[in-house]
């Protein structure tokens, strides 16, 4: 059972009566158990699905619906702390909604919320489906604090997506406390410069552009629930083949976000030769840590603009690429996969790439210069990958731990292309594994021929050949398989 903190007593008997008790919780699915709020059904004969709407707007404490002899009034009795603003907000709109409950011990319990657009009610803003994106996005944040709810202290003010000032401005009202305190207070400003008309069109339109990329990104905590070890174990061995003291580093770090429940201070630089399977290491932990990844690869970024955005000043402005990894990723939470850190370099005289990357290595917040705030960071999880650490500079070094990736022994990488390499290409060309054989002497032939070459790439590649080729004299032939010796490998490799 909840635990209620306060009871609202109304000190003038005209006024709305205040009846509820709010109560907190991180609960993210409703249930009658856990329910969004909880209605007086005494002698009120609530169905499972009840259609009506919120009344007293100004204490927000009935639902009003009609009932077998007319309108009926149910007061609300409790309800979850993150859901005031909302039931206020339908209140004043005579939203007309669909509540589904159940009868408990406490009341009716409703645990679902749906708007209805007939009875001569008007929708909650242009947007179809607006009501059930702002449920889900309040089911996910945390309880506010017991001083955010002070009524003196009412949030004012696009898919879903939040496009249309209209739906950036119900979300504003209904939700803003789900925002960090810098960007609800920059929402504001951009809310009320895409709403004036003493500035330019084009004013009002960057405004709106910014507003909506924002408003879309779900700004979530630092808190990490903890990571199933096992799981983790699981899906290194799958990705890579040996490397146990590059599982065995990843693995640490796992245990210390458990511990923690919170990113390490630093991300990882994977330093090793081409080919060697860094960013597919990269892929697996953010696999494990079930984010969502952007990669940057440093060596096409020349311009430094092309990382923190362009000034709204310009007609042709837009965000830099790394809030465009928070837009496309839709939270703020996820692994950036810097690629070739090495080779950043200043290009056209405007300054280096690379060092832009420090503030968003620090966790302290990083600055768009489109959208003119600060985004918070401390969700972001880098992994940046490299061939030579040497080029790379000590403050940028300094940010990361280092895990050195060593380059394949002959022996692994036989047992890489035979267990894992050819089988793979075969299975996607849809062959059988008796169709194409690689003999002992076909096998060192191969390894041979790419014994100065590091990493595994020409291998796959090798293996590439080697299955189309059995296709293509199956097909072309009619024998029933190939068999590659060491000949025939020299041969058809270059």
């Amino acid at each position: 059972m909840p635990v209620f903190d306060f009871k609202n007593t109304p000190q003038d008997a005209k006024a709305p009566v205040c009846t509820y008790t709010i109560f907190r919780t991180n609960e993210s699915v409703p249930s009658p158990e856990q329910p969004i709020l909880v209605l007086d059904s005494r002698g009120k004969n609530l169905k499972h699905h009840s259609c009506g709407i919120f009344t007293n707007p100004v204490k927000r404490t009935a639902f009003e619906f009609n009932g077998e002899d007319g309108t009926v009034s149910a007061d609300i009795l409790q309800i979850d702390a993150r859901f005031v603003s909302l039931l206020k907000w339908l209140g004043e709109n005579h939203i007309n909604v669909r509540l589904s409950g159940a009868e408990t011990e406490m009341g009716y319990a409703v645990y679902k919320i749906r708007e209805i657009a007939f009875g001569g009610g008007s929708k909650l803003s242009a947007e179809d489906g607006f009501l059930q994106f702002m449920i889900e996005r309040l089911l996910s944040s945390n309880a506010p604090l017991e001083e955010e709810e002070d009524e003196d202290k009412e949030e004012t003010g696009d898919s879903m997506k939040l496009t249309s000032i209209q739906s950036i401005t119900d979300f504003m009202n209904c939700a803003g406390r789900t925002l960090p305190d810098n960007i609800r207070l920059w929402a504001r400003r951009n809310l009320a410069v895409a709403r004036s008309h003493e500035v330019s069109a084009e004013e009002r339109r960057h405004a709106q552009r910014a507003l909506s990329i924002m408003m879309n990104v779900q700004w979530k905590s630092n808190y990490f629930e903890n990571i199933d070890v096992d799981e983790a174990r699981r899906i290194l061995d799958e990705e890579l083949y040996g490397m146990e003291r590059v599982k065995q580093r990843i693995i640490e770090t796992i245990i210390q976000i458990n511990r923690t429940h919170t990113l390490p201070a630093y991300g990882i630089l994977l330093v090793g030769p081409a080919g060697t399977g860094k960013s597919q290491i990269a892929y697996a932990v953010a696999r494990i840590l079930k984010l969502p990844w952007t990669t940057l690869d440093m060596s096409s970024i020349n311009d430094p603009e092309q990382l923190t955005g362009s000034s709204r000043i310009y007609s042709n402005a837009k965000p830099g690429i790394i809030m465009e990894a928070f837009s496309m990723a839709g939270e703020s939470n996820l692994v950036f996969i810097i690629n070739e850190l090495d080779k950043a370099s200043s290009g056209k005289g405007n300054g280096n790439p690379a060092d832009v990357l420090l503030t968003l290595l620090d966790n302290l917040g990083f600055t768009d210069n489109y959208m003119e705030c600060m985004i918070p960071t401390v969700g972001v999880y880098p992994i940046a990958t490299a061939n030579d650490k040497d080029q790379i500079s000590a403050p940028l070094m300094s940010r990361f731990a280092v895990i050195e990736i060593p380059d394949y022994t002959p022996e692994e990488k036989k047992i890489i292309f035979s267990r894992y390499a050819l089988p793979k290409v075969m299975k996607r060309m849809g062959m059988h594994e008796k169709e194409c054989i690689l003999s002992e002497e076909g096998l060192d032939a191969l390894i041979d021929i790419y014994k100065n070459t590091s990493g595994i790439r020409d291998l796959e590649q090798a293996a590439e050949h080697i299955a189309a080729n059995a296709l293509y004299q199956i097909e072309v032939n009619h024998v029933d398989s190939v068999t590659f010796d060491g000949s025939m490998v020299r041969e058809l490799l270059p």
